[in-house]
Parts: C-alpha cells; structure tokens; sequence
C-alpha cells in the first residue's frame, strides 16, 4: 500500500460482480474511476466445503488485477448460520440465510477483518447503491430493478454504511458483463448462483436431514377445517404457498398455508386462504434513525418481490405491518423490508424478521 492512500477491502466470490467491483476499484476503464486514490486488497471467504472451488476463479482475478487476496476460513464462524438454518425449519418456520450471513458475517467477520488491517472501506458485488441525504448515507434500490438485492441487506449493521463502496447498484447486470469483458476478467460468462452456498444441488432437505434427523417426522396433512387430507414424511418439505409436490388431490388448486411444527401437521387451503393484510416483525433493525410513529412505505416480504403499499406501526415489540390490499404468502422466518420513495429513489428504511400474520 503506498503511503497516504486510503485502503478498500473489496469481497471477492470469483463471480462476474465481485471482479467487476474489484476492477472499478483498481481503476480499470481508462480513466479516472469514482475511486480513484484507493489502494485495493481483497479477500475470499470459506463458508462451507461445497464454495472451495471459487476459490481458484477468486485467485486467478485478484491476480489478473494485480491486488492481493486474503483468504479466511469462516466455517467455523458459518455454524452459526447452520444452527440457526436448522433451528428455523424445527420451528415450522421458512428461514433466510442470506440475510443473517450478510449481517453476521459478510458485513460483519469481514468488516471487523478489513478494519484489522487497516483498510477503511468495504466493498462488495451487492446490487444496491448508496448516497448521502442530510448528512446520512442511505441505502438504495439498484438502478436494474431485476437484479435489486437490497432486501437482503436490510438486516445489517447502519453504523457500516458510510464505509461501504458498492459500484454495481448503478449499473444493469449486461452492463457489469460487458464491462467484465472489457477488463479481461474472464468471468463475463458465468451463470447466475442460484443456490445456497452451503447447500450442495440446492437440496437443502438433505442437508437439514443430516444434521437434524430428528425432523423426519411423520405427520398430518389436513385442511383449514382440520380435515385429514393426508400424511407428510417431514414438516420441513414444505413452505407456506407451495403448491407443487403436496400428493393431495382437491379438484382445484390447493396451497401450504401453515405449518405447525408443534403439532407437526400441514395445512392447505384454497388461494384466499394464503391472503393476508397484516404482518408482525420482531427484531426490527433501522437503517434510518428509528421511528416513533406510523408511516407509509412499500413492504416487501421476500427477495423477488416488488413490494406493496402498507403502513408501518412501530411499538415496543417491534412493528405492525397493515398492508392496504391483501397480500400472498406472507411467510413466518422470512424478512419483511422496508422502502420510502425520495425523489426518484427508493431508500431502504429497515427490515425485520416476520413473526405472525392477521387477518
């Protein structure tokens, strides 16, 4: 690092949008980037077995750019991950990974690891962007509405935001390969992850039935009405609104609409029966200083989904999410995100962890 020269630490994965990230930051377009007098460093991280293959394409771009890499093994740190994986679905509850692994390690092992070494900004491949309202930095929806993944930052630490650097949220996913072209990073070409990291085939059954045996259990499928429809081999092959793979004939089209792990049954109704227009999160994390009254925002209650109009109560207990058209699926585990229109951009407020549905 050359004295006096600000270090960024930038998380690479050996993906098209790690590189590209890490190419803007060395300054790789022929002119001078938006950060330029940054002295660049990055690092790889081990979560589980099933990702030490990316760890030669991380090698081989930080090579290609000519920064160094630290590699540090996080399975011991991505148990937690694990236990609270397993500990959702023995709930009867749809956990999200992703989330607590950016809040718990992404943004959190790897900040606390970059601020050890002496660098003072974070950055990473995340599809968000960010930019600074009445002397707050705020966190954004991307500019590629279709590759947004602001939702599964929602849960991380707001103190980290004006440290973070995060280039993809302006740009639209053909853009990010085009440039990965461009910069010879040879990886404009690979696919989308679509798995989990620490789920091998996306059989993330086989995984919870190895270290949880204890939830193949066999129980009860039955209606709203407790009607006996049939028997599941498991609870945790289901979530709610699955449709597919449920082996009960009806006549019409039947849904996951609760699953009681205590009870260890299933229930299935017809599509009203998934509607809802209440919600209740605990947990609730700000990325705004916290509200004390009722607002309106756009809610979002899974990764892909564009959201929609409700208000926002907060209390004591966390906050109470009155959706102004009934909403699908709302799913006990998953995270509901928050979103305020300002100007033309769409600020991410908070989010927090969904408890119980209403109505």
């Amino acid at each position: 690092m050359v004295s006096g020269r600000k270090k960024v630490l930038v998380a690479l994965s050996g993906g098209v949008d790690s590189s590209t990230t890490a190419a803007l930051l060395v300054g790789q377009v022929g002119q001078a980037p938006p950060y330029y007098g940054l002295a660049c460093e990055s690092v790889f991280m081990i979560t589980s077995d099933c990702n030490r293959h990316a760890e030669k394409d991380a090698e081989e771009v930080a090579k290609r750019l000519g920064i160094r890499l630290h590699v540090l093994d996080l399975r011991g740190d991505f148990e937690r991950i694990l236990d609270y994986f397993c500990s959702e679905y023995m709930r009867g509850r749809t956990p999200n990974p992703c989330v607590l692994c950016n809040r718990e390690i992404k943004f959190g092992r790897l900040w606390d690891f970059a601020r050890d070494n002496g660098a003072e900004f974070f950055a990473t491949g995340h599809y968000a962007k960010l930019a600074k309202q009445n002397g707050q930095v705020g966190l954004y929806e991307a500019a590629d509405a279709t590759k947004d993944q602001s939702y599964a930052l929602s849960m991380i630490d707001r103190n980290i935001l004006p440290y973070l650097i995060l280039p993809m949220g302006d740009y639209l996913k053909r853009q990010t390969r085009e440039m990965a072209a461009k910069f010879g990073l040879g990886t404009e070409h690979k696919a989308e992850s679509q798995e989990i990291c620490f789920i091998p085939d996306d059989d993330y059954a086989a995984v919870l039935e190895q270290r949880c045996p204890q939830v193949n259990r066999k129980g009860k499928i039955i209606d709203s009405s407790g009607n006996l429809l049939g028997e599941h081999s498991g609870a945790h092959r289901f979530t709610i609104g699955q449709r597919r793979g449920l082996r009960v004939a009806m006549g019409r089209p039947y849904y996951v609409v609760k699953i009681d792990a205590e009870s260890n049954t299933v229930t299935l109704g017809p599509k009203e029966e998934l509607m809802h227009r209440q919600l209740w999160a605990t947990d609730v994390n700000w990325l705004i200083p916290e509200p004390t009254s009722p607002f309106q925002a756009k809610v979002k209650i899974r990764y892909n989904d564009k959201g929609a109009s409700a208000t926002i109560t907060p209390n004591e207990n966390g906050v109470l999410v009155d959706f102004d058209e009934p909403n699908r699926a709302i799913t006990p585990g998953q995270v509901t995100a928050f979103y305020v229109q300002e100007g033309n951009d769409t600020r991410l407020v908070g989010g927090g962890w969904i408890e119980r549905v209403g109505n």
